[in-house]
């Protein structure tokens, strides 16, 4: 099946998926020692993350309000994400948070924006910004 609607921005890779937990110190130990994925760093508030093949894995402690509505988030690549959301708008889908400096890593910016989908599933646009 075609896509009628030309792309001006891909997503074409995952570049992380957050995993709501209840236990931070207990999540880590599960996905650190029992199933053996690399740890690399935790950062407040509540978050602990791992390299699976490739993908980043975040775990997340989520705020009092949201634990009621555990659901995993996937975090797709984007190569400019001004313009990935401003072609998203004009495509009629409403932003739940406008592109936004996450943080510094050694060698880009992190940026993220957030939406959902028709179903009411955060979905979260990451852009590694050199």
């Amino acid at each position: 099946m075609n896509n009628p609607i030309s792309s001006e921005f891909n997503i074409n890779q995952i570049g992380q998926i957050a995993i709501p937990v209840g236990n931070l110190e207990r999540a880590v130990i599960f996905y650190r020692d029992v199933l053996g994925m690399r740890f690399l760093f935790q950062a407040s508030p509540g978050l602990a993350f791992f390299d699976c093949g490739g993908i980043r894995l975040m775990l997340d402690v989520p705020a009092k309000q949201q634990q009621d509505h555990y659901g995993s988030i996937i975090y797709y690549k984007v190569e400019n994400l001004p313009s990935a959301c401003e072609t998203l708008k004009a495509r009629g889908v409403h932003l739940e948070q406008e592109p936004d400096f996450v943080a510094q890593m050694p060698d880009h910016e992190l940026w993220m924006a957030f939406l959902r989908d028709p179903d009411g599933n955060m979905l979260g646009l990451m852009w590694e910004k050199r």
